[in-house]
């Protein structure tokens, strides 16, 4: 991986895990790979930055669209009980902003 978008996992996630980009299931080996208690992206994950004047707008319905908003979900076991963490925060590799 040339430039890697860190997740860190939740305390107490381990194998086996289902992995979710926008609620899209990833593939370990293909879509990431699994680090020391994150997860490893190599294609960039971006966070919508709105501001005041683009949150009005949504607000009014003057766009009808809205900009890149990646989500990154993880289903886990601990103590036999499922559980999901949603919306995890990611770190972008040096250099490299999370607002695209």
């Amino acid at each position: 991986m040339s430039e890697v978008w860190r997740v860190p996992l939740p305390r107490g996630a381990k194998p086996p895990l289902r992995v979710f980009v926008n609620a899209v299931p990833q593939v370990e080996g293909r879509d990431y790979e699994l680090g020391d208690g994150e997860l490893l992206f190599s294609r960039s994950l971006v966070k919508e930055k709105v501001g005041f004047l683009r949150w009005t707008a949504m607000f009014l319905a003057l766009f009808g669209s809205y900009g890149r908003n990646d989500s990154v979900d993880v289903e886990y076991t601990v103590g036999g009980r499922k559980q999901v963490a949603t919306n995890l925060e990611f770190i972008p590799p040096p250099g490299r902003s999370i607002h695209g």
